[in-house]
């Protein structure tokens, strides 16, 4: 099949009533509901004003906007495509989402980063996501990626180590003898800071989240468990993130340059 050199059609829209094209939201939203992440949403962001009404839906509306594959808030309007509006009650405008989100503060953040926390618990009561981290060896692996962005109005962006212009993000992740890597917190960072940046205080939660997963599957905590392996490469080879890491009683593997 050829596409048409010229094209007949010189804008096209998705609004069938009957309709949706992301009928894989479905089960994904009804997941997530179940492990109560509408609930605890609802809990934490103490956003102010009206803005901040009902967050969580409107959190709800963002995770399941990113999980259609929108990654921009103009792009949330595939919430409202077709027949979304019968399947899910009442989903937000794009812009009432986006004054939502401008209304957010580090402090915000970190509430959000205790709500994933707790849904990500109650997630792999559920599912397969950890298995054996109530008995076998545990990884928790971190490092930062650069996610590249174009324009020199974004905020936050600007050039790191990779000589690319985007913002950095900060990851820590859990691994398993069973299961595969699982994201268990993030942070982004502007662009031009050092890798390192925020590590100690990212260890520390992580290793929380580890033992707050370990203790929900039945197995042992604090003193009493294995002892996690922490790996990083050189960049967080320095005193806070390892320091961190040993106060929570985790073991380390860090690269160290020649020159150190």
């Amino acid at each position: 099949m050829q596409l048409s050199h010229t094209r007949p059609v010189a804008a096209a829209r998705f609004d069938d009533p009957n309709l949706m094209s992301t009928a894989g939201l479905v089960p994904v939203m009804a997941l997530a509901q179940a492990s109560g992440l509408l609930t605890l949403a609802d809990q934490q962001p103490s956003v102010p004003t009206d803005k901040g009404a009902n967050p969580g839906r409107k959190i709800g509306s963002l995770v399941g906007g990113m999980v259609a594959g929108a990654d921009s808030i103009t792009d949330l309007a595939i919430l409202r495509h077709g027949a979304m509006g019968t399947i899910f009650d009442r989903p937000y405008a794009p812009s009432t989402l986006g004054s939502f989100l401008r209304q957010f503060t580090f402090g915000h953040v970190r509430q959000l980063d205790a709500v994933a926390s707790r849904f990500l618990s109650n997630l792999a009561e559920k599912t397969p996501l950890v298995t054996g981290i109530d008995t076998g060896r545990i990884l928790v692996d971190i490092d930062d990626t650069i996610i590249e962005v174009h324009g020199h109005g974004k905020q936050g962006s600007g050039y790191g180590y990779s000589g690319v212009r985007g913002l950095n993000a900060l990851l820590a992740t859990v691994t398993t003898e069973t299961a595969a890597p699982v994201i268990l917190t993030q942070r982004l960072r502007r662009g031009a800071c050092g890798s390192a940046r925020g590590a100690a205080r990212m260890v520390a939660d992580a290793l929380t989240t580890v033992d707050r997963l370990r203790t929900h599957a039945g197995g042992p905590s604090g003193n009493g468990a294995p002892k996690v392996l922490v790996r990083g490469d050189s960049a967080f080879y320095g005193h806070p993130t390892i320091g961190a890491t040993l106060r929570a009683g985790a073991d380390v593997s860090v690269t160290v340059r020649l020159t150190s």
